[in-house]
């Protein structure tokens, strides 16, 4: 546990979780800067058809939403990790893992 609790320090202390809390998501796919490039992105790997890029960046992305859910925001309280939430979390990075390594070394294009 005190691994564990290290690692939530430090998460703590670069203020990842509040940086996360502050993006616009919104605001980022409405932003011609972001959406362009991005929509560039997806057709082209529609057009290589590159399955398992798409599906790579649909997790990261899913996650990415997550991090921002009430789940992870409310994991640290007054800077004491609520080992009530670990499970559901460890849960949903496992998922993900799963996914990417199965798109990534089990299934061929």
């Amino acid at each position: 546990m005190e691994f564990l609790t290290t690692i939530a320090e430090f998460f703590t202390s670069t203020n990842i979780p509040e940086q996360f809390r502050q993006v616009d998501a919104a605001g980022l796919f409405t932003n011609p800067w972001f959406l362009v490039p991005f929509v560039l992105f997806v057709g082209y790997q529609l057009y290589k058809q590159a399955i398992n890029t798409l599906v790579i960046t649909g997790v990261a992305i899913g996650l990415w939403i997550f991090s921002g859910s009430p789940l992870t925001r409310d994991l640290i309280v007054d800077g004491q990790l609520q080992l009530g939430k670990i499970l559901p979390l460890a849960g949903v990075v496992v998922a993900a893992l799963a996914i990417v390594v199965y798109f990534l070394f089990m299934r061929s294009e």
